[in-house]
Formats: C-alpha cells, structure tokens, sequence
C-alpha cells in the first residue's frame, strides 16, 4: 500500500504517466497498474482518463491527502529507526530563495559538523515554489519570507531581518552617499529580480510606497547575473544588507543603506507543520533556532 501511495503521489505531481513512471524509475505500465489496484483497494476512480492524463477525481483529490500524510509518517518512522541504530543519516533537501543562498552555509555546516552522516541539496526557488515544494513533501525545508505574504501551515523559526541597499560602483550617481531614498534610487538604472521573485515584490512595495515606480533595464532569476553586472560599473542593485556582506564587495563597489522607509522583512526556515517531524528535520529547526540565538546575541 505504501507503494502505491507513493506511486500515487509522484502521478500527481507529473500529471503525466510517462514522467511519473521514468521519476520513479519504473516502466508506465506497471504505474498504471498499480493505480488501477490502488483504486480497486479503496472503492473509487482516482484519475481522470482519457487518451493522457487528464487530472484527479474529487476522491483522488481526497487520497492525494491522505497519500501525503501516510507516507510521511512511514518515512518518519523508518528515519527514527535508522537513528536509533546508527544516529542521523540521509540526505536533507532544502529549497531556499535567492536572496537567502548565501546563508545556507550557516545552518548547514555546523549541523554537519554535529552529524557527518547527513547530505544536503539546496535548490533555488521562488517563496511560491518553496511552499509548494514542502506541501508536496518533494523538499524537507524551506528558507523564505515570513512576514510578508501568506505561509499557510508550517512551523517556522525566525533567522534574520533582510534590509535593503543601493549596490552600486564608486563614480556612479549617488555612489558618494551615506543614505538614499527609495524615491531617489528609482532614477538609477536598475538591474532587479524577476517579478515572480518575492524580493523584487517586495522593492517594488516599496518603490510605490515612495511614489516610484520600478523600471529595471534588467531582470534575471539569479543573483549572479545582478552581481555580474554591478561589478561591470554600469548598474546599480537593490539588495539585502546580509547578502551583500556575505558577497564581500570592495572598492570599488559600495553598498548603501536605503531609507524613508528603512525597511526590512523576516526571513526563516520553515518546515511541514506535523508531528512529530522527522528525526533530520527535527535537528534542522534546532539548529536554526540555535542560528538565530547567535544572530541575535551578534546584534
């Protein structure tokens, strides 16, 4: 049954036989068997049919639910057993958005240093990405905003306030300042996340708060890019206080505070609100609550 569940789960999620059965590494008939004996199982149509894949019934809908949870507890306890042998172990997905990549180390390397037996992937997502990805348990954690647009269930831990700086080079209007105004960075020419990113909506927020408008004469998915282009002279940034610290700029790049307003907004990890959590995931938000102690006592 835990089978089909999961076979069940990655069908919902590809929505497509084909993909689902090469995710799970199995041939497409032997998917569709295994759902047409889940459904036997149960009572009831679970997939939509037709000449492909054509959506969840209501009651698939309802199992999708359940699917979700039963196999999460499997997992749970397969984990604790295998730390109660040989202690933790695994591999933790973490999705992260962009402005929070540079952070990771901080959680990840101590916590390794505690458990040498755990791996990790990090992914970079969009805050929508990020909760979809840990409600379809296909992440164990997420990194995201959490003040600023809806979480939905999670248990969360609270790491550190992003504020906003003008990154800009030495020579460039506005470069001599020891302040900006938001109003006044909106004159610069700007290169900005892509507006699926919640920190590009959240400069935005603030630009029209302002009485300005976002007009980038460059967007990109990826931090890379923006730093690429700061560095060529040409662009200026908008860009969290912590990130730029951890990039190092040096001359002849400067960083500078923007204010009315002097905003920030809260970042932290966030996991799937169950309990109990999984033996990795539980160490996880230990050791984020022992991250934001030490952010807290660094000021």
């Amino acid at each position: 049954m835990i089978d089909k569940l999961e076979f069940f789960i990655a069908l919902a999620r590809a929505r497509h036989f084909g993909r689902a059965a090469e995710e799970l590494g199995i041939t497409q008939p032997t998917l569709s068997a295994a759902i047409k004996q889940l459904e036997g199982e149960l009572g009831v149509m679970l997939v939509q049919r037709g000449s492909r894949f054509q959506g969840l019934t209501p009651e698939g809908e309802q199992v999708l639910t359940w699917a979700q949870r039963i196999t999460g507890d499997a997992r749970t306890m397969k984990e604790e057993m295998r730390a109660a042998r040989h202690g933790l172990s695994g591999r933790l997905r973490i999705a992260a958005i962009p402005t929070a990549l540079a952070m990771t180390p901080l959680l990840t390397t101590p916590f390794r240093a505690r458990h040498p037996g755990v791996t990790f992937t990090i992914l970079s997502r969009t805050s929508v990405e990020v909760l979809s990805l840990l409600g379809n348990f296909d992440v164990d954690a997420g990194i995201t905003y959490l003040d600023n647009e809806p979480l939905g269930r999670v248990t969360s831990v609270p790491l550190y306030a992003e504020r906003y700086q003008l990154i800009t080079a030495s020579g460039n209007p506005l470069s001599e300042r020891d302040k900006v105004t938001w109003a006044e960075v909106a004159e610069l020419p700007l290169c900005l996340l892509t507006p699926d990113m919640q920190n590009r909506r959240i400069i935005d927020q603030h630009l029209a708060e302002a009485g300005a408008a976002a007009r980038p004469t460059l967007e990109a998915n990826s931090m890379i890019v923006l730093f690429s282009h700061i560095r060529t002279g040409k662009w200026a940034s908008i860009m969290p206080l912590n990130l730029a610290e951890t990039f190092g700029f040096a001359e002849p790049i400067r960083a500078i505070p923007i204010v009315e307003p002097d905003a920030s907004h809260l970042v932290g990890l966030v996991a799937a609100a169950r309990e109990p959590h999984t033996p990795l995931v539980a160490a996880l938000l230990d050791e984020a609550r022992r991250l934001a102690e030490s952010f807290r006592r660094d000021g």
